[in-house]
């Protein structure tokens, strides 16, 4: 019986992951935000702007296009694998993903998502060579690569596993 209750209570507890998935949910906001200032500031100042600047405005959004699809999938694959599962027949536009990524595609998906996010990053700091110092640019590529390694091993760490598993 206290096997049972502590069971019970050990399975409910799942449940105080919801506020960090909400608190997600804020995240996209701010960066929504973050976004519209963008937008306005790139709109305002587009005819003044060179090739470059234009190039590294939009690179601007799309990082942050990147970052909120990276919440989007990490809140809704997360609450589905640790929460509960979401009722989605109501829904006639729900993504054919969602429902379907097990822990190990969320963690691929998060981790190529985060190389993603890095290399464009590592893009505006090459477009603009100017303003960034030869050490900040090492640390960039540096860390880049680190994202890439880690992605790869997590990769085939996930794929060993999987192979020991259809044995």
């Amino acid at each position: 019986m206290v096997e049972r209750i502590f069971e019970r209570a050990l399975f409910a507890s799942r449940w105080l992951l919801a506020p960090f998935y909400a608190a997600l949910s804020i995240g996209i906001v701010v960066l929504l935000v973050k976004l519209l200032q963008e937008l306005v500031h790139f709109v305002l100042h587009m005819w003044a702007a060179t090739e470059a600047q234009i190039i590294l405005g939009v690179l601007t959004l799309v990082d942050l296009s990147f970052t909120a699809s990276l919440l989007i999938i990490v809140m809704f694959s997360g609450y589905e694998n640790f929460v509960s599962k979401i009722d989605h027949s109501d829904h006639k536009d729900w993504p054919a993903w969602m429902g379907t990524i097990d822990f190990t595609g969320l963690k691929l998906k998060l981790m190529s998502s985060i190389v993603a996010i890095s290399a464009i990053s590592l893009l505006k700091a090459f477009m603009d060579l100017k303003a960034t110092s030869d050490r900040e640019l090492y640390a960039l590529v540096g860390l880049h690569m680190v994202f890439v390694v880690s992605g790869l091993l997590m990769a085939l760490t996930d794929r060993v596993a999987a192979g020991h598993h259809d044995r």
